[in-house]
């Protein structure tokens, strides 16, 4: 096993009704509160209005309208009113891009400099306002982890940012808040869930319990995520679901092992900073052209991976690893497209134009040379193109 520190601080208070300790976990921080949430889900499932009740108490400034992939303006706009109001803490309600663009307004309130500077110069990240979120939508694991990506459509790009700072000082995860969820998002969040948990899967070399953690939370997803999308009040589905998505992100399973990044989610990067597409989606596409590309590009490293991957979360057995290694990626693309999530480009309307481009951006910026399976610009054009 590798070294590693593991100090995950973020107060978790996980199931039904937990919202009611929200007072008492803003009160350390102050009466002024910045709430921060995306469209009309929010109010129509009655928890804006539950939320302002129970702070009644306290000073309340809203910051509504964070869209998927959050937008710079956003950030720059809720900087704009903790400044002006003195905000002392940041309540984002939603799913990872509202909380993606609380930590981001948390870090850019003291910075001196516009928010886009300190993100794509990457500026060192030491304070920031205390965040206490309520989930929504279970994907990103942002709610348990100290990163967060913004997007910035004048620039075509989709930048991360993380600090220890950044971690939330607490998360309300309620289960029943994702009833409410669409199918396609419902979907296209375990499509994200099974990325992050791929990231830390797909790597240079794994411990046996750090294997054994990923591929538990794996076969809960493809379990459940069917489940979640024909039922979407199935409490059970739900709650497994939103669980794997906080411990699939916050390294509480892959502690030991050797990382690596993880080159499909500096590709979709790209995909969504150009086309606003949806995250999990864009993930989805991409993870099996991406598995059919690496297993032609480095067959010695990944015939065996994807073999064990066949056999320890796909239950198959009896064939040559390279047989297995085919197969897992069958398996993969069908629990997607079981799912009903668009599995090519050319059905989320992109084509090829941008391909070229995209590419050579995301060898500048996805550091995607330190993959498990290196990438350059010709490679990520070539799985792009897998992807039509």
């Amino acid at each position: 096993m590798e070294n590693f520190n593991f100090g995950v601080g973020v107060n978790v208070l996980f199931g039904k009704d937990q919202v009611e300790n929200l007072p008492s976990l803003l009160a350390p921080y102050g009466k002024k509160v910045l709430f921060c949430y995306g469209g009309g889900s929010v109010k129509k499932m009655g928890l804006y209005d539950k939320v302002k009740g129970l702070l009644s108490d306290y000073e309340v400034y809203e910051l509504s309208g964070i869209a998927p992939n959050p937008k710079i303006d956003s950030v720059r706009e809720g900087v704009r009113l903790c400044r002006e109001h003195g905000i002392e803490s940041i309540l984002p309600v939603g799913g990872g891009s509202v909380i993606d663009c609380a930590k981001a307004i948390a870090a850019a309130v003291y910075y001196d400099g516009d928010p886009w500077e300190m993100i794509s110069l990457q500026k060192p990240i030491e304070k920031a306002l205390p965040i206490v979120t309520i989930l929504t939508l279970a994907a990103t694991g942002s709610e348990a982890d100290n990163g967060a990506v913004i997007s910035n459509p004048e620039t075509n790009e989709k930048l991360g940012l993380g600090a220890l700072v950044l971690m939330p000082k607490a998360s309300i995860m309620d289960p029943t808040y994702t009833f409410t969820v669409p199918a396609q998002q419902t979907a296209a969040g375990c499509a994200d869930i099974m990325s992050h948990l791929m990231e830390q899967y797909f790597v240079p070399s794994s411990s046996y319990m750090g294997d054994l953690l990923v591929e538990a939370v794996m076969k809960t997803i493809i379990k459940y995520a069917p489940v979640a999308v024909k039922e979407p009040d199935n409490y059970e589905a739900r709650a497994q679901i939103m669980w794997g998505s906080s411990i699939g992100d916050n390294a509480t399973l892959c502690n030991g092992n050797m990382l690596a990044v993880f080159g499909v989610h500096g590709m979709e990067h790209e995909l969504s900073a150009y086309y606003d597409l949806t995250h999990g989606v864009g993930l989805a596409i991409l993870t099996s052209a991406w598995m059919k590309y690496v297993l032609q590009k480095a067959p010695q490293t990944v015939v065996p991976r994807f073999a064990h991957f066949a056999k320890a979360v796909w239950g198959l057995e009896g064939e040559r690893d390279l047989v297995l290694a085919k197969k897992a990626i069958e398996e993969t693309e069908s629990f997607f497209k079981g799912l009903n999530i668009p599995m090519t480009l050319t059905e989320v309307g992109i084509d090829d134009s941008k391909f070229t481009e995209m590419a050579e951006h995301a060898g500048r910026t996805g550091m995607l040379e330190y993959a498990w399976i290196p990438l350059n610009a010709e490679d990520i054009v070539s799985i792009f193109k897998l992807c039509i």
